[in-house]
């Protein structure tokens, strides 16, 4: 039986199965703290300005599920919260971003897990205010960072995990076009519990397709005059 792994591979003067060549093996960039700009929105590195307008987005949601899944949170307290932006901004990995729509900071989201030698990146950290959940921007705001991980600093691999047991972000991600790799279980423990991590990625290879249906799907012709898409974001 063939081994699957192996299908399409190449042998060495042993015999054994070794990957593929790869043309460029150098390190990626580290990424810049710079703006991401679309139609919808602008995904920017957070500031303490981005304080007032993201506790206030957060505190939309009363009964505190946008903080479920996450290992901080939730905020009671603009002050409390306002500390924690703070501490935020002074790390390179998360390097956390604010998610801007018509002026006001409505969400967050981060590269993480950054490696410039192995050209591999995580997105994560992400919470999405009420305001800004199943919104366009929500789902631009993804692309954007996609865009720019994989076409200006040439990343060969983009990363998401989440809790196994948060069915919206695995929705979330697939949807999105990642692809489900596998759960380590045990993999961390917050908030006094255990969680196992469902592990998802795109790859270079892929993310020219990907791209395609994104532009589509961000497209104005895609919405009708309610706003209600007309093409889903995978259809092909």
């Amino acid at each position: 039986m063939t081994d699957p792994l192996i299908t399409g591979q190449r042998m060495n003067a042993l015999g054994q199965p070794i990957g593929l060549p790869l043309a460029d093996t150098s390190p990626r960039p580290v990424p810049p703290r710079t703006d991401m700009v679309g139609r919808y929105c602008s995904v920017v590195p957070l500031s303490p300005d981005h304080a007032d307008d993201l506790y206030t987005a957060f505190r939309a949601d009363e009964e505190d599920r946008i903080w479920t899944y996450l290992p901080n949170g939730p905020y009671h307290d603009p002050a409390e919260f306002r500390a924690w932006v703070d501490a935020a901004i002074a790390q390179d990995d998360p390097l956390m971003h604010a998610i801007v729509v018509d002026g006001r900071a409505v969400g967050h989201a981060s590269y993480l897990r950054i490696n410039p030698t192995s050209a591999s990146i995580e997105v994560g950290f992400i919470n999405l205010s009420p305001a800004l959940q199943k919104t366009r921007a929500a789902t631009e705001f993804q692309f954007l960072m996609m865009q720019h991980a994989f076409d200006e600093l040439g990343y060969r691999r983009y990363e998401w995990k989440c809790d196994a047991l948060n069915a919206p972000s695995r929705r979330a991600a697939e949807r999105l076009g990642f692809t489900y790799e596998g759960t380590f279980r045990q993999a961390t423990h917050y908030k006094g519990r255990n969680r196992d991590t469902a592990w998802f990625s795109i790859l270079d290879k892929e993310w020219p397709k990907l791209r395609s249906r994104f532009e589509s799907w961000l497209s104005e012709d895609n919405f009708d005059t309610v706003g209600v898409q007309i093409r889903p974001l995978q259809a092909p």
